[in-house]
Parts: C-alpha cells; structure tokens; sequence
C-alpha cells in the first residue's frame, strides 16, 4: 500500500498484485483512520490505509476526493 505521486497505489487481493494505481480514489476518515477506496483499471473494488499527512498530500494534489468524516 504505497502512495505515489501519481496517484494512490494499493494492494489488489482479487489479482494478488501489488502497487495497482486506484482510479477515483475517495479519501473517508472512520474511525481516525484515513481510508482510500476505489476500483482499479478493471473494475475490482481497493482500499489502502494511509496516514493524515498523506491523505491530506493527495487531496491538495487533486488525486483524490474527500469523504465522510472530516
């Protein structure tokens, strides 16, 4: 689960590969943890757990979108 500058990375369990670039991430806050959902390129849904300062990276950059509970 690695963050890029590109974009959000994350794990794909249903291909079991790694670093998989998220398409329309959305960043929400539950429980004080930052989550990024997504699908990627083929329509499988991602999540990737990231900390506030990286969250708040990609939404300034406009890779991703806010969510619920901020």
């Amino acid at each position: 689960m690695a963050a890029q500058a590109a974009g959000i990375t994350a794990y794909s369990v249903k291909t079991k590969t790694k670093n998989v670039p998220m398409i329309n991430p959305v960043i929400d806050v539950k429980s004080g943890r930052y989550i990024a959902t997504g699908t990627d390129a083929d329509g499988n849904k991602m999540a990737a757990i990231m900390g506030k300062a990286t969250a708040e990276g990609h939404i300034a950059s406009g890779a991703a979108k806010k969510g619920s509970g901020w």
